[in-house]
């Protein structure tokens, strides 16, 4: 907290109740006596004057009762706010919440669940601010950016370069203080062009543009390596998301997410991924270090469970001739024992080239009941579309849902379609709420506007005084790079459909709060990416990897019916933000006053915006500035 000069102590007092001058009289007395049985001057230094230092004592306990005041003031009106944080350690450059290997060991985790995402061990962690590497820069504009990234943005070392095993790493080019990724429509041979060719060959298409025929949209890619695959799939009008472990060095994650992909941390550990039942339409997994057939096929379980039916399972792995005899022999005990559990689960293998296997997930929910005895059986339970720290299954789930609709009967449609009212209507019988088609558009012609008006005040000149990026000049607006966005709050991801509406260059990662209604399944059949999350929590990714940050409503529904701290919230957006990025929220006024505070304490530039159509909303716009240690 601020000192306050006399005249605001003055003011201050003012206003204080009769309590707050008892304590005012109290210090005063304190003072009286200290300043009294100060030494004589006799017992100073015979260079220094008693006066002075009885001055420095006099302001020192007026400044001193004047913090006093002020922190009974800050009581009485509610929780203590954060005072203005120091920057972290070098240490936490890189820090990730909830990946505490040494602290889950001796919490008595085991079985792999030791790797996994626990949260509780983050509760007493230090508050600060966690800072760039010292040679960290923004990142290249987008598409510049997707094929050149700046070496210190990531952690990552020459020597996990050059010993990754991925089958894109010649694709990638290590230079003085860049990673460029080359482009894979060259002369090559083997580049992931003709790789996800070969795929679309193989499940009966002429070209990976004719994915979209296949009733193929959404791709989950499980270990992305360098996310190279992910960035062709978007060059077809495919959403990729790629999902792999916490690494704390050399993350797929980080790396995909720093060429603008979209990525997520998560694992098929222990616990479901945070999707709905019925996700994606194809799952594909390349090198990816999972062993699919242990713990009891749970793992290829969890994967029938994201993939909708008619679905498309990819699995690529090393040929033996280039792992050895070892790894060979692995991959066909592997193989063998994913075919024997896919004929279980109703799973079809369509081909086999070279070490590429494609399975398709069954549309005919009678096949499960015709297997007979060594079938997995049909989960009993309700079905739910939550998924969030969930265990794995052992039984088949979705062949109940409204949503189990084969891939195929829903085609060329792109990844911005507007649901029809029919459509619409058969999701609205599982909200708890409904959705009637007419909210639904009015919710899209709502954000229509909003964006629109959003992206004018994303520019530094509403910011004329924040700080200048270290060693280079402010960019003219609107050049500040934006290319990852969340939207925390989602809904039904109008915000997500209106950004594409207006052709930004950018992805959306669509948040639905677990204590709302699921509209994730909504969103995730409109073409988008989305998770599930308690913003209670830390997000499961890394600093600095979201260039624009949106929420509406999400201030109240976190202090009205999650009851957590806005203080760590705020923390946390300061963590996945990277430096010049945004931050856009819309709530009520009490809420947007409170952030406001919240957002000076964690020094960004913040303004608060006045809507004309409700006086009773407000919006705060922030920029993080671009702050060393």
């Amino acid at each position: 907290m601020r000192n306050s000069g006399p005249h605001q102590f003055l003011f201050r007092i003012g206003r204080c109740p009769p309590l707050n001058w008892l304590l005012v009289c109290f210090i005063a007395v304190i003072a009286l006596i200290a300043i009294i049985s100060s030494p004589s001057p006799s017992t100073f230094n015979s260079v220094t004057s008693p006066l002075p230092d009885i001055y420095k004592k006099h302001r020192k306990l007026r400044e001193q009762a004047a913090n006093d005041l002020l922190e009974i003031q800050s009581l009485s009106l509610g929780p203590p706010l954060l005072r203005d944080l120091d920057p972290c350690g070098k240490e936490r450059e890189n820090y990730v919440p909830c990946y505490n290997l040494s602290a889950n060991i001796l919490a008595g985790l085991h079985d792999g669940e030791q790797y996994d995402r626990h949260c509780v061990s983050e509760r007493n962690s230090p508050r600060c601010l966690v800072r760039p590497p010292k040679d960290y820069k923004i990142p290249l504009r987008w598409p510049a950016g997707r094929d050149i990234i700046w070496n210190g943005n990531i952690k990552i070392t020459k020597d996990q370069f050059f010993s990754s095993g991925s089958m894109t790493k010649r694709l990638m080019l290590l230079e003085d203080n860049q990673i460029a990724f080359h482009s894979e429509d060259g002369a090559n041979f083997d580049s992931v062009g003709d790789y996800s060719r070969q795929i679309a060959e193989m499940i009966g298409l002429g070209s990976d543009s004719e994915f979209p025929q296949a009733g193929v949209r959404t791709v989950l890619d499980i270990g992305c390596g360098f996310g190279s695959f992910g960035a062709h799939l978007l060059s077809v009008k495919l959403m990729a998301v790629c999902i792999a472990s916490y690494e704390t060095v050399g993350s797929q994650v980080q790396l995909a997410l720093e060429r603008g992909l979209p990525a997520i941390i998560g694992s098929f550990t222990s616990k479901q991924l945070p999707y709905p039942t019925l996700a994606f339409d194809m799952i594909h997994c390349a090198q990816c270090g999972i062993n699919w057939d242990r713990k009891d096929g749970a793992f290829l379980i969890e994967a029938d469970r994201v993939l909708k039916p008619g679905g498309y399972f990819v699995l690529t792995s090393p040929a033996s001739k280039l792992q050895g005899v070892s790894t060979g022999t692995r991959n066909r005990i592997m193989f063998a024992a994913i075919e024997e559990f896919a004929q279980r689960i109703c799973w079809s293998l369509l081909g086999q080239q070279d070490e590429t296997f494609i399975w398709q997930k069954t549309t005919d929910v009678s096949c499960y009941s015709s297997l007979g005895h060594p079938a997995v059986p049909l989960c009993k339970d309700a079905y739910d579309e939550g998924s969030y720290y969930k265990p794995l299954l052992s039984c088949i789930s979705g062949t109940t849902s409204y949503r189990w609709i084969p891939v195929q009967n829903i085609t060329n449609r792109p990844l911005d379609f507007q649901m029809s009212p029919e459509e619409l209507a058969v999701h609205g019988k599982f909200l708890s709420s409904g959705v009637p088609p007419n909210e639904f558009y009015e919710d899209s012609q709502y954000w229509g506007t909003a964006v629109r008006n959003y992206w004018t005040l994303l520019t530094p000149l509403i910011f004329s005084d924040h700080p200048k990026r270290p060693g280079d000049e402010d960019p003219l607006p609107p050049f500040n790079m934006v290319r990852n966005v969340m939207d925390m709050n989602a809904r039904y991801a109008g915000f997500n459909a209106a950004i594409l509406e207006e052709r930004k260059s950018v992805w959306v990662m669509n948040v639905v709060p677990t204590l709302t209604d699921h509209t994730l399944p909504l969103i995730l059949d409109r073409g988008f990416t989305g998770v599930f999350h308690n913003w209670c929590e830390p997000f499961p990714t890394y600093p600095r990897t979201y260039d624009l940050l949106h929420a509406s409503g999400l201030l109240s529904l976190l202090t009205d019916s999650y009851r957590c701290d806005i203080a760590d919230f705020f923390l946390e957006m300061d963590r996945i933000l990277r430096p010049e990025g945004w931050v856009v929220l819309h709530d009520g006024a009490q809420s947007i006053e409170r952030g406001r505070t919240l957002a000076t304490q964690v020094r960004w530039e913040a303004r608060v915006i006045e809507l004309s159509s409700d006086n009773t909303q407000r919006l705060l716009v922030c920029q993080k500035p671009f702050l060393k240690k």
